[in-house]
């Protein structure tokens, strides 16, 4: 797992911005967000603004994020086993549902991803997950199909046809550890924290922070680090916390 703080020089090119103004800089280096109950309706509001702009058709699943931020994913499972209406975590709660005795959050990303040294378990493999989360797009209009020729074969590609929306997603996570921030990580909206941890062990984590000037890229690891830092069998106990999401966050940082 590469650490975000270092600049890995195989990933996107950092911009560098020479005229930016000096309110943007402050805003982005401010510290953590303050608190109380206006501060965290006022965090629903915005989050309610923000699944407000997207469509029905344009409005991506968590795997989907992933794969938008570098075209790279990681399985991730789910609590109940009521059908959500996603084919790929369907089949995932498929396996959990049937299968007993019940294997560990560690041994299923382990059973899920391919991962595994038992050849009698290699059928709990999610088959074709990429390519799969790539027609989703495709199908969303967020992606194209393409076909390039490579010599001796054909090779089909899914080049992104909407920039728009993956720009909103990169705006997203950037403000969630910069304008956002509210140096906790239990009033973090979930589903983005989820984001944050699955984006940073697939290794994708770093293309939305590449556009970024060097303070606010200093401050966005810094803060990403602190998230990586916690340790998740403390977190899991606290109030309200999610616990399959902190099993999740273990198997992925032990």
């Amino acid at each position: 797992m590469s650490s975000l703080t270092q600049r890995s020089s195989g990933l996107v090119q950092r911009r560098t911005e020479a005229s930016r103004s000096a309110a943007d800089k402050e805003r982005a280096a401010g510290g953590g967000g303050g608190s109380g109950e206006d501060d965290t309706q006022s965090r629903r509001d915005e989050q309610d603004d923000d699944d407000k702009g997207d469509s029905k058709e344009t409005r991506l699943t968590l795997m989907e994020e992933v794969l938008l931020l570098g075209l790279k994913d990681r399985e991730v499972i789910c609590k109940s086993d009521a059908p959500t209406g996603d084919v790929l975590l369907d089949e995932a709660l498929k396996h959990v549902k049937e299968t007993q005795p019940p294997e560990t959050v560690q041994n299923w990303i382990e059973l899920l991803s391919g991962e595994t040294w038992n050849p009698l378990k290699l059928h709990y493999q999610l088959r074709n997950v990429r390519e799969r989360l790539a027609k989703n797009l495709v199908e969303k209009g967020v992606l194209t199909t393409e076909k390039q020729n490579f010599l001796l074969f054909d090779m089909t590609t899914h080049p992104l046809t909407n920039n728009n929306i993956k720009q909103r997603l990169i705006k997203k996570v950037q403000e969630s550890v910069l304008d956002k921030w509210v140096n906790d990580p239990h009033r973090m909206d979930k589903r983005l924290l989820a984001l944050i941890y699955l984006a940073h062990a697939s290794d994708v984590l770093e293309n939305a922070f590449a556009p970024l000037l060097d303070e606010q890229y200093d401050l966005a690891t810094k803060r990403v680090r602190q998230l990586l830092d916690l340790d998740p069998e403390v977190e899991c106990v606290k109030t309200n916390a999610n616990e399959v999401l902190w099993a999740v966050v273990a198997a992925f940082t032990k």
